[in-house]
């Protein structure tokens, strides 16, 4: 009787085959020096870029107000704090995160977590005691009316 041979399928994996290749990197005599510009600008200057979890926010103007609306999904009202002080608005708040890690059988994390911090310097002509603000599906919106004497004013022309 004719022995039965098995037939062997050989697996390919394209991304093993990419630890292989070394990666090119032109610049690499210059080592580290990138990352330490740019730790020495942010010692000397503060952080250049908004933090992960800064809100993104749109701000536009018409006659009598300035708005702004920050998106803020996941974040409750009460973790929200709002100030204005010296021509600084400041929109502060902390998005809590809330699982149960008991019942976790895996993770994986995309979203952030964590308090934030975002200010806006007003306009001279901004009137700040009259602000108001309200939040609503997650969109807090600052309402900041311009003093009256900022608005355009119409001149009758005699003849």
């Amino acid at each position: 009787m004719a022995e039965k041979k098995e037939s062997q399928v050989a697996r390919w994996d394209p991304f093993a085959d990419l630890g292989l290749l070394e990666r090119w990197r032109p610049f690499r005599e210059f080592g580290d020096f990138p990352s330490r510009v740019s730790r020495m600008m942010e010692e000397a200057f503060g952080e250049a870029r908004p933090s992960l979890l800064a809100p993104k926010v749109d701000i536009t103007e018409s006659d009598d107000e300035y708005a702004v609306a920050a998106e803020l999904p996941g974040v409750k009202k009460d973790d929200l704090t709002l100030e204005i002080e010296e021509g600084v608005l400041t929109i502060r708040g902390e998005k809590k995160e809330e699982r149960d890690e008991k019942k976790e059988k895996g993770r994986r994390l995309e979203r952030y977590y964590g308090a934030f911090s975002r200010s806006f310097s007003l306009p001279s002509d901004a009137n700040a005691d009259k602000v108001e603000a309200s939040f609503t599906d997650g969109v807090l919106t600052v309402s900041i009316p311009k003093k009256p004497e900022a608005k355009p004013a119409q001149v009758a022309i005699k003849g």
